[in-house]
């Protein structure tokens, strides 16, 4: 009895240590096995290795798996891993921020202010927009008021505003804005990549026209195309160009001179003159004659051929009806 079971148990353990050495041998399941096999290969690889499976008595190719079956073409997908492109990096890693300020300085002399802030313009690699100049009366004074707007490197813009408030006795006003447009900026070259490649897929289709007409459809296509392209360009050439440089108003007022007050004169009292209340009397009886005989004169002319005409008939009927009879 024990030999059988000694066999029973024996022929057991043969069983598992051989599903155990099976087990081993097969390849792990992974998650990646379950998609498609990727190769990378680098540049200058030859698609000419991924062929059909070779004949009898032929060497496996070099890419085949470690059990000598050649890789399927189905699950290969080849890429190009070289240097990559420098133009298509951000040109700087930076914000493109769109500085403006406007600021009101009061200054002793106008000519000085505007000599200084020139030669503050000119030594931070500025240049001059626009500018306005006028004068203004205060009192029998002509006083000289100024307006520049002038363009100074980004770098360069608290520096400047730092400067031109030492021009001035008091800084009476000051405003700085800033708008970031890097989204747009990214934005718009976006759009010009991928007009761009429009462009070179509509060119090579002109190049593949049949006919005049089709290759005047296409070549009217690509035009549009182009000016898509110029002017979006300029868009980015703007922006880049507003964001180098920062944009500065200044308004330059001048003191107002002090002005005297000039004593008020004591009136000197007059002497009581009887001649001049006869005057003053006379003068005031014509003024009431002459009121009330310009009344009468409208009453005669006006008013009584107006309303006599109606009166008298109004007068005839009403005898007419107060009659009595005979």
């Amino acid at each position: 009895m024990k030999p059988r079971i000694t066999l029973l148990v024996s022929l057991i353990v043969a069983v598992m240590l051989t599903l155990t050495a099976c087990g081993a041998m097969a390849p792990a399941p992974t998650e990646a096995a379950s998609q498609d096999e990727v190769l990378f290969v680098g540049e200058g690889s030859a698609m000419e290795s991924f062929g059909e499976a070779p004949a009898a008595g032929q060497e496996a190719p070099k890419d085949a798996d470690a059990l000598g079956a050649p890789v399927p073409m189905s699950t290969v997908a080849v890429f190009d891993l070289g240097a990559p492109d420098q133009e298509s990096a951000p040109a700087s890693a930076g914000r493109l921020i769109i500085k403006n300020a406007d600021i009101r300085l009061l200054v002793a002399d106008t000519d000085v202010a505007v000599d200084r802030a020139t030669q503050i313009v000119g030594d931070l690699g500025g240049y001059i927009v626009s500018s306005r100049v006028w004068y203004q009366d205060y009192y029998g004074h002509s006083l000289k008021y100024a307006t520049f707007t002038i363009g100074v490197p980004v770098e360069q813009f608290e520096r400047g505003l730092s400067r031109l408030r030492g021009l001035s006795v008091r800084v009476l006003d000051e405003s700085a804005l800033g708008e970031d447009v890097t989204d747009q900026y990214v934005d718009l070259q976006s759009q010009v990549t991928n007009l761009e490649a429009t462009r070179d897929r509509i060119q090579s289709f002109l190049e593949q026209a049949q006919n005049v007409d089709e290759a005047l459809r296409i070549n009217q296509q690509l035009s549009e195309i182009e000016r898509q392209i110029e002017q979006i360009k300029g868009q980015i050439n703007y922006l880049s160009d507003r964001s180098a440089y920062s944009t500065i108003t200044i308004n330059f007022e001048p003191e107002l001179p002090e002005i005297l007050s000039t004593p008020t004169p004591t009136p000197t009292p007059l002497a009581w003159d009887p001649g001049d209340t006869f005057e003053d009397a006379k003068k005031t009886v014509t003024t009431a004659y002459q009121g009330i005989f310009e009344f009468l004169i409208w009453v005669l002319v006006v008013l009584v051929p107006i309303l006599a005409p109606p009166l008298l008939i109004a007068w005839g009927v009403w005898r007419l009806l107060t009659r009595k009879p005979k």
